[in-house]
């Protein structure tokens, strides 16, 4: 849906990659685990860089992590943790790298202990998005209390780049929150 005569939310700008993004993925809701878990991993990825960085990584990061296939993601040797910080397709920071591992046994022992990940995500918002419809890009908040429960949840259960903000956006990603402004033609 790229057409330029309609208004979208001013932070996808014209890049095409944010403009798909934002057009077909953000702020529609996601109950699939595998997809609940690469973009919680990748909005951990982004912390103190921009979205649009790992968008554009997006790729590298799927053929760098067996794409996001959690069950193969905790057999990784540290042999291959360091291949991995060699692949220049992706962030090569080592805690981020590392904290993937292990956000991969977290999300395996959720989807055991919830029978899915979705149903444990999403009982942060029971079961129900949260539309907010801002009238702008500065109405937008960073937290919430959704958000700052899903945190400390999350980390009590050892997961990682996992803080307030972090889950806000992961949020608004997966369609939890739905903050598409007012002027915008998903709003």
């Amino acid at each position: 849906m790229s057409e330029p005569n309609i208004t979208r939310c001013a932070w996808c700008g014209t890049d095409p990659l944010y403009i798909t993004y934002h057009d077909e993925e953000w702020g529609r809701p996601s109950h699939d685990d595998h997809h609940l878990f690469e973009m919680i991993c990748l909005e951990g990825a982004q912390a103190g860089l921009s979205w649009i960085t790992i968008l554009r990584k997006r790729e590298n990061y799927r053929q760098a992590f067996d794409n996001f296939d959690a069950e193969r993601m905790v057999t990784y040797t540290p042999e291959r943790i360091e291949a991995l910080m060699q692949n220049p397709g992706i962030v090569r920071n080592n805690l981020k790298v590392r904290g993937f591992v292990k956000n991969a046994r977290a999300f395996l022992a959720v989807q055991e202990e919830f029978g899915s990940f979705d149903a444990y995500l999403w009982k942060f918002v029971n079961n129900t998005p949260i539309v907010n419809r801002p009238a702008t890009l500065r109405n937008i908040p960073t937290t919430s209390a959704e958000s700052d429960a899903m945190s400390k949840d999350l980390k009590k259960r050892g997961f990682t780049f996992v803080g307030s903000t972090i889950c806000y956006a992961f949020m608004q990603a997966v369609g939890m929150v739905d903050d598409h402004t007012k002027d915008c033609w998903r709003g």
